[in-house]
């Protein structure tokens, strides 16, 4: 037997890969099935089975297209209506893999179809669970994603999460591994650990959700307590999921046609498309297309594509770093941004070699920023998440978070001068092109962010104004 965890640092997403005696088993894949076709003729095994343990919101699933290649059947946990064939497994049902058997654990709360799977090894002992988004380390599935499809209240869904842990998980010995769907920087849950893997006993021991003592109330308040607002492409890749998707292959495709400097603002304007630039912010600060939008692929990309741009239909044209190209529309793909037109041929150096206009960010050194900001004169957006801010931020700083920047650039004044800065200066690029983008130029932003500001001179406060945060 064999188990490999296949972990995708930037959407934070845990698949798994699973052999014994020439059969193989693949749980929650990701969108590009290549890699996983290549294990399997790697180790000459046969694919039997492609797990799901939901549907998931925050990413595509590989399950149609790797189905498609190997003729393995998708399996769902009980109450799943997919659209297309697949098994719908009952509570406690096994499937044979090799020598080893997978047991379908139906564990609702975070969604009703969310299941379980617990691998029983040869011997019959019980060796591992592929909790999806039920369990993670430290912390539990949101019960608020699924309100809608399922006519429930989070509270409700919350406490129908208790009772799967308690009865379906915590239930099970304490030497039991813990292979979750996701960990830290995931937003389907708000207190996950750097750790992708543990033990059930380990977690009854640290995970606040697990407490031995803690009532279901208890439990619904603290698992709903802090809940931020789930990205707005979460129902998109939701309906993808259950109802099936264009080919990895077909969009790839079209993202890789390659569009001529002469030709990029006609294609453009015709198609209606976001300019996406995925270069780092300070190679954008120093030039790039007027009203390009950059979110940098070194970052957590997909993500954030994902919650600004929200609507996975809307077409996209790509400046990237030269064979970047295809890196970046696969990682598109993966959180459903299919209507990829194409990509400027020869990147942002061939924008400017065939002379056509450029625009630049007002950035400037946090040395230079000590020197010239007058605090409780001048206005400093801070973009980072409330709890960076709530940690420590400048004196006198306003808190406004990326994540709701559509909500706050409508109160920006635009005669008024201020500073943006985030943590490092990944976040506050991508605010700073969609303020650039809509007209705002009196701006500037800070280079290095707070890590930067930090070791100046500057006042820094923990101390929190009311009327310093976004909802004031």
């Amino acid at each position: 037997m064999k188990i490999e965890q296949i972990y995708t640092g930037c959407l934070a997403q845990g698949a798994y890969y699973i052999t014994s005696n020439g059969e193989a088993a693949i749980i929650d894949p990701l969108r590009e099935v290549q890699p996983y076709l290549d294990r399997l003729e790697r180790d000459k095994v046969k694919l039997k089975y492609i797990f799901e343990t939901h549907f998931h919101a925050d990413f595509v699933s590989g399950h149609v297209d790797l189905s498609k290649e190997t003729n393995a059947a998708i399996v769902y946990g009980p109450t799943a209506k997919p659209e297309f064939d697949a098994i719908i497994a009952t509570d406690s049902q096994k499937f044979k893999i090799g020598k080893i058997t997978i047991k379908a654990l139906h564990t609702p709360g975070h969604t009703m179809e969310s299941t379980t799977y617990l691998l029983i090894d040869e011997n019959g002992k019980k060796h591992a669970i592929f909790s999806g988004d039920t369990l993670f380390i430290g912390d539990v599935g949101r019960p608020d994603l699924a309100q809608k499809a399922a006519h429930m209240t989070q509270e409700q869904l919350a406490a129908i999460l208790f009772h799967s842990l308690r009865d379906k998980i915590m239930t099970l010995p304490d030497d039991v591994i813990v292979y979750p769907a996701h960990g830290a920087g995931s937003a389907c849950g708000k207190n996950m650990s750097k750790e992708t893997v543990s033990t059930i006993g380990n977690q009854k021991a640290t995970n606040y959700a697990l407490r031995a003592n803690m009532t279901e109330a208890e439990f619904i308040k603290e698992v709903t307590e802090g809940l931020l607002p789930p990205p707005a492409y979460f129902g998109m890749n939701v309906a993808m999921n259950k109802k099936g998707y264009e080919s990895f292959e077909s969009v790839l495709n079209h993202g890789m046609k390659a569009i001529e400097a002469n030709d990029f603002e006609a294609v453009a304007e015709d198609s209606g498309a976001l300019i996406l630039d995925t270069r780092t912010n300070n190679q954008f600060a120093k030039g790039f297309i007027p009203q390009s939008i950059n979110i940098g692929i070194e970052g957590d990309f997909a993500p954030w594509v994902g919650a600004l741009i929200a609507d996975v239909k809307h077409p996209i044209i790509l400046v990237t770093e030269i064979n970047q190209e295809e890196e970046t529309v696969t990682r598109l793909s993966r959180v459903g941004f299919d209507n990829i037109i194409g990509h400027l041929n020869g990147g942002f150096e061939a924008w400017q070699k065939a002379g056509k206009e450029f625009d630049s960010i007002n950035r400037i050194s946090a040395e230079a920023f000590a020197k010239e900001v007058k605090i409780g004169e001048s206005t400093i957006i801070d973009i980072r998440k409330e709890t960076e801010y709530a940690a420590e931020h400048v004196e006198e700083a306003y808190s406004k978070p990326l994540a709701y920047i559509n909500d706050w650039i409508k109160d920006i004044n635009p005669k008024e001068t201020f500073y943006i800065h985030c943590a490092g200066g990944y976040r506050s690029m991508i605010a700073a092109s969609i303020l650039q983008a809509r007209g705002f130029r009196n701006f500037t932003e800070i280079e290095g962010g707070f890590s930067a500001i930090a070791k100046t001179t500057v006042p820094k406060t923990n101390f929190i104004c009311q009327s310093k945060i976004l909802n004031s």
